[in-house]
């Protein structure tokens, strides 16, 4: 008798990586729940004393607001695991400048909320969503990777990781019941899809055949462009600055004492490589 999967609750479902944890859960045979609403308490807790497992994926607007959900969770006082919503660069390990730091900051209240009230929990770092960095191989306003011209941040030597979205919901999925990823953060970081900025650029000029011209733009010159713009641009800037020129999403070791990384932990899971998804835009 295999033990009983644990009942999943995805507060957030509707969402861009929420939709893909809905169906990773689904999938793998989890009895699994979506709630859209965090503001009505009772109705909340309701939900929560039905499932084992909270996953929070809500948006940057409500990250804050989870505070009621860690309310509800400590209310029921039946839930085995609590996943914030995170989905990016560990926000306690970043050089992030506003106002991407800010918005990390609110994660990290979160994170030190849930500690404080001792539920169990894990972080997901997934890193970059592949759906939003690679069709456009990271150039503004982009709809397409580009043939000609390119422009790469910093030095393009800081590496980078990028996962497409329905892996990142299948990592996240095995989490839920692995007592190896309990109270820890999860690193989504396989060695095929870590790539630099410059070797992201030669894969795809090896794939299309063709050099392009390479634009570097200056530390200098991205700040003041940060800080020049008008939100939300000045907030993707910032992203992109903490991870391909302070290479945040790589720049330190996964220790056991506080992380795990999914491809070492799940070797079966096949992801898709960075080199595979660029496969379909040649």
């Amino acid at each position: 008798m295999g033990e009983e999967k644990s009942k999943v609750l995805i507060i957030g479902g509707t969402g861009y990586i929420g939709k893909f944890v809905v169906e990773a859960s689904a999938k793998a045979g989890h009895p699994t729940f979506a709630l859209g609403d965090l503001y009505e308490h009772e109705s909340l807790v309701k939900a929560i004393k039905q499932v084992d497992v909270v996953i929070s994926t809500v948006g940057h607007m409500q990250v804050a607001d989870q505070v009621k959900i860690i309310a509800a969770i400590k209310e029921a006082g039946n839930i085995k695991r609590f996943f914030p919503s995170e989905f990016g660069t560990d926000v306690d390990r970043n050089n992030a400048v506003e106002p991407a730091k800010s918005a990390f900051e609110m994660k990290v209240q979160i994170r030190r909320a849930v500690e404080a009230e001792g539920i169990p929990y894990t972080y997901v770092a997934s890193n970059c969503f592949a759906g939003y960095f690679l069709p456009t191989l990271i150039q503004p306003g982009a709809t397409s990777p580009p043939r000609d011209k390119v422009i790469i941040l910093g030095d393009g030597n800081p590496k980078a990781v990028f996962n497409k979205e329905d892996d990142i919901g299948t990592y996240t999925i095995r989490a839920v019941d692995d007592p190896r990823t309990l109270n820890k953060i999860l690193y989504i970081r396989p060695p095929k899809n870590c790539y630099s900025f410059n070797e992201l650029v030669a894969l795809w000029e090896k794939k299309i055949g063709k050099t392009l011209d390479k634009v570097y733009v200056s530390e200098e010159q991205i700040l003041k462009d940060i800080q020049e713009s008008p939100i939300p641009i000045n907030i993707f800037l910032s992203i992109n600055h903490s991870a391909f020129v302070k290479g945040d999403l790589t720049n330190f070791e996964i220790e056991p004492s506080f992380g795990v990384e999914a491809s070492q932990l799940y070797p079966d899971v096949k992801y898709t490589t960075v080199e595979e998804y660029l496969d379909q835009f040649v």
